[in-house]
């Protein structure tokens, strides 16, 4: 790869810090300069990452230098996953600084946070492009710092700044875990050079410093992914305008996932670490899945679904599911900023039409669906073909269940037919493992193939599987017979995420924040 080419991903953040520049000298209102150039950074950003890709295609994987040596500089890697992600963080950025012009259009403060977005995309843009420690650990700590002065853009609203307060601690436990993981690859490989640590550790045998390690890892990105039981700051910073919510549940909270997936190689190293990785992450996706269903608010909704969808992608990452991780994130990252974007039509939109189950019982609908989740399994394994993989099938099995009960609430009527419903499942399960493929192919040359499942990773995927049809049966239930006592009990402590949340903040003494400003 041409040496100026290699420099290419660094047009994005120096466009952004431009912008940040720009707005120093105007923070107010309709800041004339500010929003000129926000027109052309946002789309040359994306011209940036597309060239990237280009490049990356071309020619293949590259480290570029740009100071230091010896693995302890700063460089810049350019890979598949850095390309994917950069393409990902550059597109959501052009949309959410065009969708911010008018949202904050007459806001004092309109300037002030064009700036604040802008110092955030640069800080992400550099750490998914990061190749190596230090230019990695300083980002990682930049996005944080910088997002947290969009959080509390509005200083006086108290629940902002608890939310934030809560994001701060949290932040700050993770850069602690990822700079001692830092320390520790440098002490175990001797270098500072992601791809280099990749490569030997593709060769290594796990021990009790490379044990450490993945553990750091796993610590720094749960923290970083909101999962359970440090998730409630997620769903609580709704006080900040939209577009942050955006451009954090599309973009940040999938730093977690991006670090675990950076460092597939060390994690693989260590069993228990990617057990761990995976029961936590499966837990959180079942506990937030389940709180979203009692939640009124549309935003606190799809607050939960990020919650959940950032468990599957760690549970993707424990079970070894590296490639299906990376298409997870940027499917639910387009998804999801189109969502929030979109949000505030909600109350516009008609009432969704109630299902009729046409009188059949719960039980029967429910056995009915259960019997057409194995034919859609049977069908996934001989779908998938080599990429069918024990976790492919698993999240196979897990899609076609949540399709099934999505599709019979859509047809539920006295002369329902299951063949729409199968044909519907199964077709939507063949394009997944079309694109598990596609993307296993594309990450082959930075990714692991996926490890022989072990006894306990073959108890957390049938766990899962069980878990999340146990979930339908009483989302069935709960919509037969919403009378129940106990169905009206069990939402009431759902909608409340089972308190944890209000337990983290008696722990870290997040309520008194409420009366001071941060």
């Amino acid at each position: 790869m041409p040496t100026l080419a290699t420099l290419v991903p660094l047009i994005a953040p120096l466009a952004y810090l431009g912008l940040f520049a720009l707005s120093l000298a105007e923070p107010g209102r309709r800041p004339r300069r500010v929003l000129a150039a926000a027109r052309l950074v946002g789309p040359l950003a994306v011209a940036s990452a597309v060239a990237t890709a280009v490049l990356v295609a071309l020619y293949g994987s590259a480290t570029s230098p740009l100071a230091g040596a010896g693995g302890l500089g700063l460089s810049l890697r350019l890979d598949p996953l850095s390309a994917a992600m950069f393409l990902l963080v550059t597109f959501v950025g052009a949309v959410v600084l065009r969708f911010s012009e008018n949202y904050l259009d007459g806001d004092d403060g309109q300037g002030r946070f064009f700036g604040g977005l802008a110092a955030t995309l640069a800080a992400v843009s550099l750490l998914v492009t990061a190749g190596n420690l230090v230019l990695l650990v300083a980002a990682w700590i930049a996005t944080s710092l910088a997002l947290h002065r969009l959080l509390v853009f509005y200083p006086d609203r108290p629940r902002g700044r608890i939310a934030a307060h809560k994001k701060f601690l949290t932040a700050r436990l993770g850069d602690v875990l990822l700079i001692g993981a830092a320390a520790l690859m440098v002490w175990r490989f001797g270098t500072g050079d992601i791809a280099t640590i990749a490569a030997a550790a593709r060769g290594a045998e796990g021990g009790a410093v490379t044990t450490a390690v993945a553990f750091l890892v796993v610590g720094a990105a749960l923290l970083k992914s909101a999962q359970f039981p440090t998730h409630g700051w997620l769903t609580e910073v709704m006080e900040t305008p939209t577009p942050v919510s955006a451009l954090l549940h599309a973009g940040i909270i999938n730093a977690g996932g991006f670090l675990a997936i950076r460092f597939a190689d060390v994690l693989l190293l260590s069993a228990p670490a990617m057990h761990t990785l995976a029961l936590v992450g499966g837990f959180t996706a079942l506990f937030g899945a389940a709180v979203m269903l009692t939640q009124t608010s549309v935003k606190v909704s799809l607050a939960w679904s990020t919650v959940s969808q950032m468990g599957f992608m760690l549970l993707q990452c424990g079970l070894g599911a590296f490639a299906l991780a990376v298409l997870h994130i940027l499917a639910h990252a387009l998804y999801k900023a189109y969502a929030f974007l979109s949000s505030g039509s909600a109350a516009e939109a008609p009432a969704p039409r109630r299902a009729d189950d046409g009188g059949r019982r719960p039980a029967v609908v429910f056995a009915g669906l259960t019997a057409a989740l194995a034919v859609v399994a049977a069908v996934s394994w001989l779908i998938g073909g080599e990429t069918a993989t024990a976790a492919g099938i698993t999240f196979g099995a897990i899609l076609a269940l949540g399709l099934a009960l999505l599709l019979a609430d859509g047809f539920a009527g006295p002369r329902t037919a299951a063949l729409p419903v199968l044909v519907a499942a199964v077709a939507v399960v063949a394009a997944y493992f079309a694109l598990h493929a596609l993307a296993a192919t594309t990450m082959a040359a930075v990714l692991p193939a996926p490890p022989a499942p072990d006894a306990v990773a073959v108890a957390v995927m049938a766990l899962a599987v069980a878990s999340f049809a146990a979930v339908g049966g009483l989302q069935l239930l709960a919509t037969a017979r919403p009378d129940l006592p106990l169905v009206a009990a069990t939402r009431v402590h759902l909608a409340n995420g089972l308190y944890a949340n209000a337990l983290f903040d008696r722990l870290i003494g997040a309520l008194p924040v409420a009366t001071r400003t941060l």
